[in-house]
């Protein structure tokens, strides 16, 4: 196991940790008891993969933080682009780029196409993996339904498509995900999905909208019930981030991979977007929660 692969694994015992437990607000030792660390090295690798404390990141995972990123943090599709927002990248400042499947490869359902696939870890817990000689086709969570569930929904995506399990060939690609670098995809989809899909991907890291905003930016204002669909059957979850689109009262709304998933990936990235705004020079752990640095000290 490498070093990578052992924090992210941490993180997301972690992450689910914090999350089951925000109810009683668990002090530095116990978070890191429960992922086998000592208190100091916990914090360190903590702050490093999530840019604040544990303890300030608990605050990203209440219902009131989904409020405040509308209220602070929502993004206008519509002037996105114009605004540049859309260019502050998705993951790490990931630069995606992508191609849609031909019309008559959607018709076909994947037939005479290879996927590759596979099972690796991430800060959110385990993800399935898929691709394509031409890109990333497939990504998802396991830890809300399991293996099986997860695998059975990336196959049924394309049916006629012959899946090969493959890590070793997926692994460079997961590391430049991991590492934020380049990603290429590869979607599979209707129009429509297409253009929503696309929408998702100019609502910046740290930003959410509404599936109102979306229907707005494709042009099909009354179609929120369709976009919500849309959004559910987004292939790629994560980089496609389906997760920033919330319901206009503020409520998380669904998601396809568990509601925990995607209360993590917000708190996430709210909690690194908020870190890259600290002045410039000064570490995530300077700003850690005060009473939080006393636990460690």
């Amino acid at each position: 196991m490498t070093q990578q692969t052992y924090h992210h694994a941490v993180i997301a015992r972690a992450i689910d940790y914090i999350d089951s437990t925000k109810e009683t607000q668990p002090r530095l030792e116990q978070v890191a008891e429960a992922v086998g660390l000592s208190p100091t090295h916990f914090q360190r690798v903590f702050s490093q993969w999530v840019g604040v404390s544990p303890k300030r990141y608990q605050q990203y995972l209440t219902l009131d933080h989904a409020k405040s990123l509308l209220q602070n943090r929502f993004t206008l599709l519509d002037t996105a682009l114009e605004t540049g927002l859309s260019g502050t990248g998705r993951l790490h400042d990931l630069f995606l780029t992508w191609e849609a499947m031909s019309p008559g490869e959607y018709a076909a359902k994947g037939k005479g196409l290879e996927i590759r696939w596979g099972w690796f870890d991430s800060p959110f817990g385990e993800m399935i993996v898929a691709a394509t000689q031409r890109g990333i086709c497939g990504m998802g969570f396991t830890a809300e339904f399991g293996r099986d569930w997860s695998l059975a929904d990336t196959q049924g995506r394309w049916p006629e498509a012959t899946f090969v399990q493959d890590e070793v060939f997926l692994q460079p690609a997961v590391n430049q995900i991991l590492g934020g670098d380049t990603a290429q995809l590869h979607l599979i989809g209707a129009p429509f999905q297409i253009k929503v899909w696309e929408a998702l991907l100019n609502v910046p890291t740290g930003h959410v909208t509404t599936y109102s905003e979306i229907a707005k930016a494709i042009g099909n204002p009354k179609a929120v019930r369709a976009v919500g669909t849309a959004v559910g059957r987004n292939p790629v979850s994560w980089l496609i981030p389906c997760h920033r689109a919330l319901r206009k009262s503020g409520a998380l709304g669904g998601y396809h991979w568990g509601l925990p998933v995607k209360r993590a990936l917000l708190a996430w990235e709210g909690a690194r977007a908020d870190a890259s705004e600290t002045p410039s020079g000064s570490r995530a752990e300077d700003h850690a929660d005060p009473a939080f640095a006393q636990e460690s000290a």
